[in-house]
Formats: structure tokens, C-alpha cells, sequence
């Protein structure tokens, strides 16, 4: 994949990650192309070409890796052409509902050798490997994607005003990615290597902490078994969830009757307790009979991870060994939110996550009975059914018509068995 790594960048989405990546890419030297819908470019775009773009923050990294500055990105633009003529990379970066819009903008725009980093994927791969099919593109491109963004960040706002700062609070050393199909996965990981965002992985590649109980953690880049693994290993809805529904009394309360700003909320810092710590942990066993039921992978996650205010989540960053305790106040969460229950906790992955571990259960013959739970309160509190009213159906991916050994054959070796 060498033939990437004097090729431009393309960035699809200027949120959080993906202002960030950009910022992180270019100060390594790369040119990076920044792309954002037009309603959200006039906001997410303010004066950027004056600022640049400002990574700051702690960036807690196990191996201590950091990369701060300031910098200017080559094009910041709502013309997505632009952005992604003469890719060789193009990142998107976006919540699943935008997935489908930006697709059908971007493969008519697809050139041969570009390799698409979707992340995290919220099906995502699917859907654009069926747009691909019904828009009849036949180009040579890879899709994969990875189970999470390589950071934590927030962007800093100022008296009401979004900067071009954004604040990193953590940094990775440990990523799960896949491509679909699985025969294209060793380009995929190697393409990896030319997006200097993920920095502190590549730094941490090959190392491999053992854990006070003696279990190995790899660091680095780690091969998913199927893109259904990276999607499952995706652990915002077992902790998003859980956390927002059963601890919404305590973000409800917290000005009103706690007495605190409400901006300084924070779910993990907040909400989380050991009795949802055993909701998340029965969930999680759910997803791991559904993994061995379609004979794909996941990542490890233990029991215990989910007793700590940093979840499992503290592992990527820190190490296997990094938990802090429910006894104690972590005020590094302090302001993450989420604010109401109208938020992607719930909004996202409720209807993408959650509802496709249902189906899947169902397809399956595996029991989801807190998953669907999970979305049953989370419609009643949110007064519509969040299942009835998703789009991310099994028919909607292109793979509920398919039997077991169809769907492995699509997953692996991209045969795709149509209805």
C-alpha cells in the first residue's frame, strides 16, 4: 500500500473526530482535505481558515505518545468532489444516520486504489458495499472499518462560541479493524499505517502488557474476524445505554435537585454504579453468545472491566490494569455529558446497535433479553418506538434474505448472494 503515503487525505465529517484526525494528520506533514455537510460546515468551518486547528489536552496515552499544535489543513470545504479527487484515503467520520446520504454523494465520486476508513462503523460498511451494488460502481476501492475513533475528545466552546480547539483527552494504543470483504483486510490494516491519527497505535504496535491476573493485552493495530465483529466489539451501547436509561434520574436531577451544573455532568462520572455495572456485564454476555453463534470474533472485555468509571474504555488508553473505582470521583469525565435523553446514547445506539443485536438474536436463535429491554425503556422514556422506527434492519444491510453459510461467503469472500 506504499502507493498511499503521498496522497492526500480525505476527511469526511468536521465533528469531533473528524476535525481532530485532521488536525493530528496534517501536523504529521500530510495534506489533508476536510469535508462537512453544508448546514454543518457554516458552523464547524467558522474562521478555520485564519485559526488552523488546535489540538490540546491531557492525551493520556499508556506509552505516553502526544501530538500537539496548531496547524492549517489544505481545504476545509462543503464541495465533497474536492475533497476526495486524488484521495487515497478517505476517513468518514460521522454518526451512522448520515452514513447513507454521504455514501450516495461520495461513490459516484470513487477513483480505483482508494481505501475507505469508516469509523466506528454502525454498519456502515454495509451499507455502502449495497449502495455500491445498486448504484452499479464497479471501482476497485477497499472498505473497512474499525470499532472506535482513536481518541476521546471534546471540542472547546468558548461563551457559547465553537473554536477550532479540540481538547484530547485520551489517546488509544489498541484499535480492532476489518474490511468487508475479510480477503481484503491485509490491504486494509496496511493502509492503516498511512494516517498519522492513529499515531500512538502505531507507536504501541506489537507491545503486549500482562495484566496483574497474568492475561496478555496486545497493543497495536488487532485484526477483526468480520466486519459483524468490529460491529459487535463496538461498546457504546453496552455502556451508552444502560448508563443513559437507567441513570437518567441522576441527569435529570443533577441542577434541579443535586445542585450542580448541569454542564459539568458526566454519565461516567456521574451515573454509573455497580448495579448498571451488572446490567452492562449481562448485556455483554448476550453479545458474546451471539458472536459464537455466527462464528465470528469479538474483543475481550471482563467482568470486572465494567466496574470501573472508566469502563473498559480505560484499557485502550492505559493499559489492561487502569480501573478506577466506583468509590472514587474521576473529574476527568467531568462535562462529557450526555445533557437529555435526546442524544446519540440513545439515539444511536439504541436504533443502529441495539436493534441489530436484536434481529440478529432472532436470526440466530440467541436470547437478547436485556438488549431488548434496553430498547424498550429507552422507547418508553423517549415516547416512540426506537426498533419500529429504525431503518437498520437486517433487509435494510442486504443480509436478512441470507442463511449462515451465505452470510460467512459474503463476509469473508465477498460473494454476495442476492434474494
Amino acid at each position: 500500500m506504499s502507493y498511499l503515503k503521498d496522497m492526500p487525505i480525505a476527511i469526511l465529517g468536521a465533528g469531533a473526530v473528524g476535525k481532530t484526525m485532521a488536525a493530528d494528520c496534517a501536523l504529521e506533514g500530510k495534506e489533508v482535505r476536510l469535508w462537512d455537510q453544508p448546514r454543518f460546515a457554516k458552523v464547524n468551518f467558522t474562521n478555520i481558515e485564519k485559526t488552523g486547528i488546535t489540538l490540546s489536552g491531557a492525551q493520556f496515552s499508556f506509552f505516553g505518545y502526544q501530538r500537539k499544535g496548531t496547524v492549517k489543513i489544505a481545504l476545509a470545504t462543503d464541495d465533497m468532489a474536492k475533497a476526495v479527487k486524488g484521495a487515497g484515503i478517505i476517513i468518514v467520520a460521522a454518526v451512522a444516520i448520515a452514513h447513507e446520504d454521504i455514501f450516495r454523494e461520495l461513490i459516484p465520486l470513487l477513483e480505483d486504489g482508494q481505501v475507505i476508513h469508516i469509523l466506528p462503523d454502525n454498519c456502515g460498511t454495509f451499507i455502502f458495499r449495497k449502495l455500491m451494488r445498486e448504484m452499479n460502481c464497479t471501482k476497485k476501492v477497499i472498505v473497512g472499518a474499525w470499532y472506535t475513533a482513536p481518541y476521546g475528545i471534546r471540542i472547546v466552546r468558548r461563551g457559547g462560541v465553537v473554536t477550532n480547539e479540540c481538547k484530547v483527552e485520551d489517546r488509544i494504543t489498541t484499535i480492532r479493524g476489518c474490511a468487508l470483504p475479510e480477503t481484503d483486510n491485509d490491504a486494509f490494516m496496511a493502509s492503516a499505517w498511512y494516517i498519522p491519527a492513529f499515531g500512538a497505535i502505531m507507536d504501541a504496535e506489537g507491545e503486549v502488557t500482562v495484566s496483574k491476573k497474568g492475561e496478555e493485552f496486545h497493543h497495536g493495530f488487532v485484526r477483526g474476524n468480520t466486519v459483524l465483529d468490529i460491529n459487535l466489539s463496538n461498546v457504546n451501547p453496552v455502556i451508552h445505554v444502560p448508563g443513559a436509561v437507567l441513570g437518567a434520574a441522576v441527569m435529570q436531577n443533577f441542577d434541579t435537585v443535586l445542585g450542580q451544573e448541569k454542564k459539568n455532568y458526566s454519565l461516567y462520572g456521574f451515573a454509573l454504579c455497580p448495579a448498571i455495572a451488572e446490567v452492562q456485564a449481562r448485556f455483554w454476555e448476550e453479545e458474546k453468545a451471539l458472536a459464537k453463534a455466527m462464528e465470528v470474533g469479538l474483543c475481550t472485555v471482563n467482568y470486572e472491566d465494567f466496574f470501573s468509571r472508566t469502563t473498559m474504555y480505560g484499557k485502550e488508553y492505559m493499559g489492561p490494569d487502569f480501573a478506577v473505582p466506583f468509590t472514587e470521583r474521576y473529574e476527568n469525565f467531568y462535562g462529557d455529558g450526555p445533557f437529555d435523553l435526546e442524544n446519540r446514547y440513545i439515539t444511536e445506539d439504541v436504533p443502529v446497535g441495539c436493534y441489530l443485536m436484536s434481529q440478529l438474536g432472532k436470526k440466530y436463535g440467541v436470547e437478547t433479553p436485556v438488549i431488548d429491554a434496553m430498547i424498550l425503556l429507552a422507547s418508553t422514556m423517549l415516547k416512540r418506538d426506537l426498533a419500529a422506527g429504525s431503518k437498520y434492519t437486517l433487509d435494510y444491510l442486504d443480509i436478512g434474505h441470507m442463511n449462515h453459510e451465505q452470510l460467512q461467503k459474503y463476509l469473508r469472500e465477498g460473494v454476495f448472494t442476492a434474494k
